[in-house]
């Protein structure tokens, strides 16, 4: 899998009062050039020593040293000299984007690391809706600091050796509350503060939309190429992430905790799994939600570790109840089977029809318990025997929330079964427990270039649950028509269940994510999980990862957020 390049060295926000700068584009033309240098006598553009300043996205060259009177022809010529120097060199866009793709992100390491992300608690910014960027005027609210304290109990029990977190008072009090009275080292790291958002820092968000009309637009539609003051925010973001894992995979330890922001959090994850710029927003990030990424080494110990998602934003309140980001009327909700003895013993399935276990029937009703919060609309389940039976139990206990006292009236769900969604046919390494047939270090490379004798191959399993997940699209989508026809007024919210196997939803998940076969061994979910897709768009959108993994609702039985896990748990 390659992964995308190291940190590019970027100005700080605090460096921009000092100038008052006019960006232009590099190749300036010469009625461009003349109308800016007008622009710039008006404007009285000086820098710090009172020297005039052209700046061209973003890279600011003196036109007048040290204060010096030049008459305006000089001033004419070094503007376009300044001007033909930029032409010949990339842009600032151009700049990150080889950046961002030209080195590998992640140090080699030498042994298992883990590292969990957590998003500071509600800030008096978020609750009001400013944006806050990486200004530091924000505290936390009442509720932030009770989110945080949530989190410190759900990490009580982890040994963690380093905490590393933004220097913003919103984050700095999140880590305090979460570290408690851990002796060992908590180290404050700059560049995880939030991202730079400018001239945007400190407005409403209806203020931003009043001030910069289109550019806010930009900002909400396709914030990857979002420009503001001369700067790209998140390209320059996903750079500084980069030059954070440096600083986090190189440090000693094996379990480490990050405590930083929305954007930057989003900008770790994806960074550490090889995505780009372009995700950003795709996988969210609430207040005090918690991700955790493990590291493999690869056995030549030369190159960048293997890396798995072991779960995306799990958060203090449970997934459903709407928390950050867009608000969606459409969604997917993932549900990984209940366990099995296989499961249980982490052995390769001993047959297509093994049903679950007792701890599986637990946890197929704690996670029909769960969904009681929404009114689900379609079940579409694979045929083997624990997929229906979880399936069964969502359904049984969907239709009987009005005899449980949840809704008072009675709900009608749709159950369909899709092969598309039985799980992978193992062939040789059916019941076969996973370490005795390739090792834990190796697990990703056999996902890229092994066939196991006898079962079915990585690319057929692509090709079904790829059209699967179109089957599930197509259900979403029918549903939101049918709803708009009886009554275009009425937003209701639509929801289609999946239950499968694990293979199956993180093969899905990447088809959803447009990624590739190759990233079939960065994602892991537990049985008994949920996972949320949102559709703020419709189902013919962007899908938005709300939650992966998540196994809260499991009581005593839910997965710890540090368990160690290794790379080849996957599957």
């Amino acid at each position: 899998m390659a992964f995308p390049g190291t940190a590019l060295p970027l100005a700080s926000s605090s460096s921009l009062p000092s100038s008052s700068t006019i960006s232009w584009g590099c190749a300036l033309s010469w009625a461009s050039t003349r109308l800016a240098l007008r622009q710039l006598g008006r404007a009285g553009g000086r820098g710090p020593a009172g020297n005039v300043v052209v700046s061209i996205r973003g890279c600011s060259a003196p036109a007048i040293h040290g204060g010096a009177k030049r008459n305006s022809s000089t001033r004419v010529m070094a503007a376009l000299k300044d001007a033909e120097q930029a032409k010949e060199s990339p842009s600032l866009k151009e700049s990150l984007d080889m950046s961002v793709a030209s080195h590998d992100v992640l140090p080699p390491i030498k042994a298992h690391k883990r590292v969990v992300l957590v998003r500071h608690g509600e800030s008096t910014w978020n609750a009001i809706g400013r944006i806050q960027g990486s200004s530091d005027f924000a505290v936390l609210t009442p509720k932030g600091v009770s989110q945080a304290e949530t989190s410190r109990q759900m990490l009580l029990g982890d040994n963690f050796d380093s905490c590393f977190y933004s220097p913003l008072a919103r984050t700095k009090r999140t880590a305090e509350i979460i570290w408690d009275a851990r002796e060992k080292p908590m180290v404050s790291l700059f560049d995880l503060r939030e991202i730079d958002l400018y001239s945007f820092q400190g407005l409403y968000k209806q203020e931003g939309k009043d001030r910069y009309g289109e550019n806010y637009r930009m900002w909400q539609k396709d914030a990857a190429n979002f420009e503001i003051d001369g700067h790209y925010p998140v390209r320059e973001l996903w750079a500084r992430a980069q030059s954070c894992w440096q600083s986090i995979l190189n440090s000693d330890g094996i379990s480490i905790l990050v405590v930083a922001h929305n954007a930057v959090n989003q900008a770790l994850v994806a960074t550490a799994t090889g995505l780009g710029p372009e995700y950003f927003r795709q996988l969210l990030q609430s207040n005090c939600g918690v991700s955790v990424l493990d590291f493999t080494p690869r056995m030549s110990g030369d190159l960048p570790p293997y890396v798995c998602l072991d779960r995306l934003n799990q958060t203090p309140s449970p997934p459903l109840i709407v928390s950050g980001g867009r608000k969606a009327l459409t969604r997917v909700l993932l549900v990984c089977h209940g366990a099995t003895d296989s499961s249980i013993q982490r052995r390769f399935p001993a047959s297509a029809n093994e049903n679950v276990n007792v701890l599986g029937s637990i946890q197929s009703g704690k996670v029909a318990e769960l969904l009681l919060d929404v009114n689900v609309d379609v079940v579409l389940h694979g045929p083997g025997s624990c997929a229906k039976h979880t399936a069964d139990y969502i359904t049984q206990v969907q239709e009987a929330a009005d005899c449980l006292g949840v809704n008072c009236l009675p709900r009608y769900v749709d159950t369909k079964e899709l092969s598309g969604l039985r799980d992978m046919d193992w062939g040789e390494w059916q019941g076969k427990p996973k370490e005795s047939v390739v090792e834990p270090e190796r697990w990703q490379d056999y996902l890229q270039h092994e066939v196991v004798p006898g079962a079915e191959s990585l690319s057929s399993l692509w090709e079904r649950a790829g059209d699967a997940w179109q089957t599930v699209l197509n259900e979403l989508g029918n549903l939101a028509v049918s709803s708009d026809s009886d009554d275009p007024k009425e937003s209701k919210e639509r929801t289609v269940v999946v239950v499968s196997h694990p293979t199956v939803h993180i093969t899905m998940l990447a088809h959803c994510l447009g990624l590739s076969q190759a990233a079939l061994g960065s994602y892991h979910l537990d049985t008994g999980s949920l996972s949320v897709v949102d559709f703020p768009d419709g189902a013919s959108g962007r899908g938005i990862v709300r939650c992966l993994n998540y196994t809260a609702h499991l009581g005593r039985w839910a997965v710890p957020v540090t368990r160690p896990s290794l790379a080849d748990e996957d599957f």
